[in-house]
């Protein structure tokens, strides 16, 4: 005979809050700011002398309206839902990292030199997890490196993680000006990787590879690390204090050091998802926006792990359809960046009054 196990006091506890507020005015809060942000959009598209309706319907289609561009969409959201989760670790430790598009362009860097340098015949199971690594690897040395001069050299984390995205950025362009560049292409990209290197695809006849499963579980494991660890109780108790917390003997030095590491290490990660994926090459400016693009995902996830999963696919669908929209009826791309950024201020709007009304 077997017995229902009893539901234990704090998850029931739990999922009582949910039911009851936090969880449901939330969503209410989100989905208004998303209704209120498509009828302000409606009207710059109307200023632009397009039809609100069918560019919305077109947005819809370029989404959600076959399996390829389903496909493309959760392409998109992968590395923005990986940097995002390195992101809200860091914040939820009170340091401000917001340079994960430079450790995603050093990511890409030290994916392709595996890829492209690695000995001819090595099997894929042998060549993607190394290429994986060696991205997560030179991401998380690039963020040591933002940590170790601000915790040395007392420069101001936003400083150092800002600048250092323009030097990985400028690094991808300087890598593939000699080592690591084709002959005579025309743009500034490398050779096509071998075969082997290629990241599988999920769905056959679609682009959809396995870089999303990779960022599904670094949602879980974000999620474990800051709720189930020390090392997540001591990010904690540093973003709450950190006087506090040195005066309770936590090294606030090493702490930052491991979560920029980590966060890096994710970052470099999507870099190396991104050139093996999608591009099969490395190019310049692959990574152009992402990491500006994931310190906003990590805030309307309200620095929640779990909530960086919904938060990321939300602006990966968006860019896929305003991308549609721009395409079928010619709404213009300045326009498809407004809307863009519209939705994520009213998303974010909607999301620190949310944690006003908390605190109240």
């Amino acid at each position: 005979m077997t017995t229902e196990a009893p539901i234990r006091p704090v998850t029931a506890f739990r999922l009582r809050a949910l039911l009851a507020g936090d969880g449901v005015r939330t969503v209410a809060l989100t989905l208004g700011a998303i209704a209120l942000a498509l009828l302000v959009t409606a009207g710059l598209i109307a200023l632009a002398g397009k039809n609100p309706i069918v560019a919305y319907g077109a947005l819809l289609r370029g989404a959600f309206g076959s399996v390829d561009r389903f496909a493309f969409a959760l392409n998109k959201s992968t590395p923005y839902i990986l940097a995002g989760v390195g992101v809200a670790l860091c914040f939820r430790a009170k340091v401000i990292n917001i340079g994960g598009e430079g450790q995603i362009a050093v990511g890409g860097i030290g994916a392709s030199l595996v890829l492209l340098l690695a000995p001819a015949g090595l099997p894929p199971v042998l060549l993607l997890p190394l290429a994986m690594l060696a991205g997560a690897a030179f991401g998380a040395l690039w963020a040591i490196l933002a940590a170790w001069v601000f915790i040395k050299r007392n420069v101001h984390e936003v400083l150092c993680t800002l600048l250092l995205n323009f030097v990985g950025v400028l690094l991808v362009s300087e890598v593939l000006r000699a080592p690591l560049g084709e002959e005579g292409a025309g743009f500034p990209q490398s050779p096509l990787f071998p075969r082997a290197g290629w990241l599988p695809k999920l769905i056959p006849g679609t682009d959809l590879h396995m870089g999303i499963l990779l960022a599904v579980a670094a949602v879980v494991l974000g999620h474990v690390l800051l709720w189930r660890t020390t090392f997540g109780f001591r990010l904690r108790v540093m973003g709450a204090s950190r006087p506090a917390a040195a005066y309770v003997g936590l090294s606030t030095a090493r702490s930052t050091f491991a979560v920029m590491a980590i966060a890096g290490a994710l970052a470099g990660l999507a870099g190396g998802i991104e050139v093996s994926g999608v591009h099969n090459r490395l190019i310049e400016g692959f990574s152009h926006g992402f990491g500006f693009n994931a310190v906003a995902v990590a805030l309307i996830a309200g620095l929640n792990p779990l909530a960086i999963l919904p938060a990321g696919l939300f602006l990966g669908f968006l860019e896929a359809g305003a991308l549609a929209m721009q395409r079928e009826i010619g709404v213009p791309s300045s326009l498809v960046y407004v809307i863009e950024g519209l939705m994520m201020v009213f998303v974010l709007c909607a999301v620190g009054l949310n944690a006003r009304n908390r605190r109240v």
